[in-house]
């Protein structure tokens, strides 16, 4: 406590944790006192930028849906509104079939809705474009539980289009696997549609036709990266923001909370009146297992992927042709080192400056053996990737490797009645709540959701709404 003012202690300084440092100070001002714990060296968790070349590029996230608001919303609370960018493209392809090959149009997530599109695409075989139709004449696939996104798209279109196109896009996002992500969770408006409409083509074109015609681009940013988000929502918290401080345990007390910081041999204790849970699953699991030892199961066994981001800058002519796409996806199919590359200076025009600026990511489920190699290896294979299929003459100028170790949660197989039942156990704790990208979503947005949802219910039970 800090004379009387409540005190509430947010663990981990990634976006969610910032963002619900705001919002808890949006809600009750200089009521109360607000400190952040993070136990790495600097702030942001995934979002963070560093120069390549000269250039600020993020190194993590470069980009947050525009379609959802939360991300812009609080980017022109923090004073960055006139940061947000959007792209110059947002056509992307796919590496199939030795060659690249546009996504086609009307897909939802990579199921395909337009035949005619698909065909053009030539992103599956002849063979697998007959099988496509089959889907709307084949006996109803029921789903009345939770499945994976393969075993439904499957069965309605054929293993074509999921190894080819919607592979490679939940691989981009999840750096998961179709036969082991749930369909509620990352393909939520399939899976509605799912359960109702027997043809999967119909659905997928009901989607498409249900979409907002004006909705604007998908994507946005901020001009020298969303990495530059965290500080700005750090300093308009107006939270005391500590890092290289790790919570090794969390206690409740008759009053509130206790948390124990710093080495064994000289711990630190911290008295809260509430507390918000920040962290990966993991940690959080660690935290939790004393007094949410329900929560904390479950979160301990949600899976989480590993990758790493090279960035290469290269100057415009070592490219035969410019890139004309913002990037490509690659599928496990193809069995090729990168899963997906983004040319971050088509995508965002205003990087550009006499170069071409990508990033190669490398890393799914399954494929930890790749980031067990040096830096100057998985540089190597982002430019033989480049030399070998954009025809890249020469090195590039400047090159970063970036490494997130166990940075994707897995959204697999019953992934929301898990979250369901975290929730459940952690509301029955007065003053507890989690936030973060293990719940509702990876994307800045849904994690800023969860953010503010985590905020409203400590200064509900901060004014004496709960327990």
């Amino acid at each position: 406590m800090d004379g009387k003012r409540a005190h509430v202690v947010v663990i981990g300084a990634g976006i969610s944790g910032l963002a619900a440092a705001w919002y808890l100070r949006q809600g009750a001002g200089d009521r109360i006192k607000v400190t952040v714990l993070e136990g790495s060296p600097r702030i942001g968790g995934k979002l963070y930028a560093s120069e390549v070349a000269g250039v600020s590029v993020d190194a993590g996230a470069e980009a947050m849906l525009a379609r959802r608001p939360e991300g812009k919303e609080l980017a022109r609370a923090v004073g960055l509104g006139d940061d947000l960018v959007l792209p110059g493209t947002t056509r992307s392809a796919v590496y199939t079939r030795g060659t690249l090959r546009y996504l086609p149009k009307g897909q939802v997530m990579g199921v395909p809705s337009d035949l005619t599109e698909l065909a053009k695409s030539g992103i599956v075989s002849p063979g697998g474009l007959v099988r496509v139709p089959l889907d709307q004449i084949l006996p109803a696939t029921l789903v009345r539980t939770d499945v994976s996104v393969a075993a439904y798209i499957r069965a309605r279109m054929g293993a074509e289009v999921v190894d080819r196109l919607v592979e490679p896009l939940l691989g981009g996002v999840y750096a998961g696997r179709a036969d082991m992500l749930s369909l509620e969770a990352t393909m939520p408006r399939v899976a509605a549609v799912a359960r109702s409409e027997r043809s999967l083509l119909t659905a997928a074109r009901q989607l498409v036709e249900e979409a907002p015609k004006d909705a604007g681009p998908v994507f946005t940013s901020l001009k020298n990266g969303v990495g530059t988000l965290p500080e700005a929502v750090a300093k308009a918290s107006e939270a005391e923001v500590r890092t290289g401080v790790t919570v090794r345990e969390l206690h409740r007390t008759e009053t509130g909370w206790r948390l124990v910081t710093g080495p064994v041999p000289r711990p630190e204790i911290i008295e809260a009146d509430a507390v918000i849970v920040a962290t990966p699953g993991p940690a959080a699991a660690r935290l939790l297992k004393t007094e949410a030892p329900k929560a904390s199961s479950e979160l301990a066994r949600i899976q989480y992927a590993s990758m790493a981001v090279v960035t290469l800058a290269y100057p415009v002519e070592a490219f035969p042709e410019p890139p004309a796409s913002s990037g490509y996806l690659v599928p496990p199919v193809e069995r090729r080192p990168v899963k997906a590359v983004t040319f971050s200076s088509v995508k965002w025009p205003h990087l550009a400056k006499d170069l071409v600026l990508l990033r190669c990511s490398i890393g799914r489920v399954g494929e930890e053996h790749l980031l067990q190699r040096e830096d100057t290896e998985l540089v190597s294979l982002a430019t033989a990737e480049m030399a070998d299929v954009m025809g890249v003459r020469g090195l590039p100028l400047d090159s970063r490797v970036t490494r997130w170790g166990g940075g994707l949660p897995q959204y697999n197989v019953g992934h929301l009645d898990r979250v369901a039942r975290v929730r459940a156990a952690v509301a029955v704790q007065p003053g507890l709540a989690v936030c973060g990208a293990a719940y509702d979503g990876i994307g800045i947005p849904a994690c800023i959701g969860t953010a503010r949802t985590a905020a409203a219910r400590i200064l509900d039970h901060l004014a004496g709404g709960g327990e």
